[in-house]
């Protein structure tokens, strides 16, 4: 109900549901998506004040695993917000408070996004060493990191090789994948991007954004539209940019101002005029 609310833009459906949620089974969840929220509509701080709320309740419950799994979430979402040393402290605290599988993955992730790829490299092979016949992590999440590390040590061509398998995935739904959806096509649209490829990346931005009831709030359906404008920019497509960038500058239009990726939009934006 949560979820429709957002695609539906119903915020007052989505508050009452959070309240009526208040000390009940349903809280640490919705206090969690809240967070992702928050996040997409680039309100970072209040983002982590509702992240800070549900890891405080999954512990209350005595669940670690979920506060893990919570702190590794907020990780990633961290590394793609643009900053890299709150992610690297949650990947910590995940790893800390129940390092398994799951955690595992999206920890791994979120180090590859900030630029530690020892480190990713080095969870990425044990996670393949202790499951091999693992379906989806094998053909969605294991390439998906290794293609994140391509791209930040610069093999991009490898790192679009490396996510053709996950072509058979990423537009299923997985337990885990609420976490990251259609994450191979935000990297393959940055790989086109770094390649000066603008066509190819416009249309793998396109897919987040043609596919909301997968990516829901989380925060890469938002970026997707910067993403995008940049795409068009590269093609010199100007009037298609700018309304990329307007998308997302209205998407963003409470957002913290001290975001860099924020500043960089408008700075590019401002170029388009």
């Amino acid at each position: 109900m949560y979820y429709l609310a957002f695609i539906r833009q119903d915020t007052k459906k989505m508050e009452q549901l959070l309240q009526e949620a208040a000390g009940k089974e349903d809280e640490t969840g919705l206090l969690s998506a809240q967070s992702d929220t928050e996040a997409y509509y680039g309100r970072v701080t209040r983002s982590r004040a509702f992240s800070r709320r549900a890891v405080e309740s999954e512990l209350r419950e005595e669940s670690k695993e979920a506060a893990a799994m919570e702190h590794a979430y907020v990780a990633l979402r961290e590394a793609e917000l643009g900053a890299p040393e709150i992610a690297r402290e949650r990947v910590a605290a995940a790893l800390a408070e129940a390092p398994d599988r799951d955690v595992m993955v999206l920890s791994a992730l979120a180090l590859a996004r900030i630029g530690d790829t020892a480190r990713a490299k080095v969870i990425s092979q044990k996670l393949q060493k202790d499951n091999p016949s693992n379906t989806i992590l094998n053909g969605y999440w294991l390439p998906t990191i290794n293609a994140a590390v391509e791209i930040k040590e610069g093999r991009l061509d490898r790192a679009l090789a490396i996510l053709e398998p996950t072509l058979l995935y990423e537009l299923a739904g997985e337990d885990l994948m609420y976490s990251g959806p259609l994450y191979p096509a935000y990297l393959r649209g940055q790989a086109y991007l770094m390649m000066h490829n603008g066509p190819a990346a416009a249309a793998e931005f396109q897919k987040l954004l043609d596919h909301r009831g997968i990516v829901l709030n989380y925060s890469l359906g938002a970026l997707a539209h910067l993403q995008l404008g940049r795409a068009y920019a590269m093609q010199g497509d100007t009037a298609k940019a700018k309304a990329a960038y307007q998308n997302f500058l209205a998407l963003w239009k409470e957002a913290d101002p001290d975001i860099s990726i924020l500043k960089q939009a408008k700075g590019e934006y401002a170029k388009l005029q």
